[in-house]
């Protein structure tokens, strides 16, 4: 199963805040890897390049060259979960993908008032938010994840 990544913030320390697309965001200590896989090193002696990492494409990694990359379930199982306002919060696209269905369907579901704005969902400018409990609730577990 992947953990879809959302965004990567590096942090002081050698350590990464990964937001995943089903609404949890670890903290990845990136120095291990120094010593499992020696192409790491590089980030050691060029501390700007720690600071250059990206999303790969698809969201199924990370990325800081052609050469070095860390998967997203390295992320996942060997970060360390954090608490955060935002926990459980993603964006109905990304639930879309989650559960198979159709945008269309879950507009429907808000302007039925299956998904209550205000208490299960909220729209911030054009983006619709969704709380991760109101998907399983009313549509059970993601088969996409």
């Amino acid at each position: 199963m992947f953990h879809k990544i959302k965004n990567v913030s590096p942090l002081p320390d050698y350590k990464l805040s990964i937001q995943f697309a089903e609404g949890e965001t670890k903290i990845y200590d990136v120095k291990p890897c120094f010593e499992k896989w020696k192409p790491f090193k590089v980030l050691t002696a060029d501390t700007n390049m720690f600071y250059d990492v990206s999303v790969d494409t698809g969201g199924y990694g990370i990325v800081w060259n052609d050469d070095l990359d860390l998967s997203c379930n390295e992320l996942w199982e060997n970060g360390t979960k954090v608490n955060t306002p935002f926990d459980g919060l993603i964006a109905l696209s990304d639930a879309t993908i989650l559960w198979g269905l159709n945008e269309s369907t879950l507009r429907k579901a808000i302007s039925y008032g299956k998904l209550v704005n205000g208490v299960d969902v909220c729209k911030y400018g054009k983006q619709w938010v969704v709380s991760m409990k109101a998907m399983t609730r009313e549509y059970g577990q993601p088969i996409n994840g």
